[in-house]
């Protein structure tokens, strides 16, 4: 089954190899504080949606960030819409991530998790998030594109992600980018070298959705419906 093919990897990303730059650490939910409550949630939606061997199309976001797949394991999920949406319970934290918000809305025009997630993998093209020190001494996000040498160091973890993904039985004639501008850029270029899929479609990232287009939501879900329905008989 697919759960069974993705979830050694899924709870297994390790950066030990790779030489960060100064000032940059990792966000790894799998292994921070709530850890055995991330793999516990993980599994469970691996489990719930993924118990069968149905190729999926691939939605790839950025890296995680500390309020969705930060707090979850599981991109563009907050725990409110994981509880909410996915009917998975959550224990000891609570987030609220405004690109979870513009997700699940999309998810749920798009037929519910069940029929979303039938024909829809989500996940991130750095699968393990970065922090850096903000003005007031506290972790803000660093996607890892925001610093060149960040990008450079971690493209070969990148790319084994991707092969890996691939091989655990992903489709590969289409392959949805989420973001549309550095993401799509960086995986276009990653991909021309790769040669894994056939074609990218990029789609507006949620979290811009959400801050500069909040009057277009609705338009904006339309567009991410649209497209999958696009793919359909691909």
């Amino acid at each position: 089954m697919l759960a069974d093919r993705l979830l050694p990897h899924v709870l297994s990303f390790s950066l030990k190899d790779t030489k960060l730059p100064k000032g940059v650490g990792v966000l790894d939910p799998f292994n921070g504080p709530n850890a055995d409550e991330v793999r516990r949630i993980v599994t469970l939606f691996h489990r719930k949606y993924y118990s069968d061997d149905t190729p999926r199309v691939l939605m790839l976001g950025i890296n995680p960030g500390r309020l969705g797949a930060g707090s979850t394991g599981l991109s563009f999920t907050d725990t409110k819409r994981c509880e909410s949406d996915l009917g998975i319970a959550v224990n000891g934290l609570r987030t609220h991530e405004p690109s979870s918000d513009f997700f699940y809305r999309m998810v749920r025009a798009a037929g519910g998790a069940e029929a979303f997630y039938s024909k829809v993998y989500v996940h991130a093209i750095c699968p393990l998030g970065f922090v850096k020190q903000g003005p007031q001494g506290n972790d803000i996000n660093l996607n890892y594109y925001d610093d060149k040498t960040l990008e450079e160091a971690v493209t070969p973890f990148v790319s084994n992600w991707l092969r890996t993904l691939v091989e655990c039985g992903m489709r590969t004639d289409v392959v949805f980018c989420i973001g549309t501008g550095k993401n799509a850029a960086y995986f276009a270029k990653l991909n021309a070298k790769l040669r894994l899929f056939d074609r990218i479609v990029a789609l507006e990232h949620p979290r811009f959705v959400m801050q500069y287009k909040a009057k277009s939501v609705d338009a904006y879900v339309r567009k991410y419906v649209d497209a999958l329905s696009g793919t359909a008989g691909d």
